[in-house]
């Protein structure tokens, strides 16, 4: 079973990385997922990731605090602005467009209500 949990881990830690430059694919859950697969598979790897300098704060203030960094956070919700802007200019049905900015709205109150 090791060798799926690695195979997933680095799944996840490829669609995380791919999340930094793609707004619309968030970052730290599927760091969050990799470093779960990873403890499960490798504790070298497991390691490797919870000490990598850009990759591990994140996940490490997660698990301690449930924090997210502010950075994050602005940029997160730039990124939700962005695209629900792109929504509205491209004249999406008007039930499209309330059902993106309900969900846009529940997870920008959850971003904004964790710790920094």
């Amino acid at each position: 079973m090791r060798p799926v949990w690695a195979a997933l881990g680095f799944l996840a830690l490829g669609l995380g990385i791919v999340g930094v430059v793609l707004p619309l694919l968030p970052t730290v859950p599927f760091l969050l997922l990799a470093a779960w697969c990873f403890a499960r598979s490798s504790e070298r790897l497991h390691s490797w990731l919870m000490r990598h300098p850009r990759l591990g704060p994140p996940i490490r203030d997660w698990r301690a605090r449930g924090a997210i960094s502010r950075k994050a956070k602005i940029a997160a919700s730039v990124s939700m602005l962005a695209v629900w802007l792109v929504s509205v200019g491209l004249k999406l049905p008007g039930p499209v467009i309330a059902i993106q900015a309900a969900t846009l709205g529940c997870v920008a109150v959850f971003i904004w209500t964790r710790p920094d």
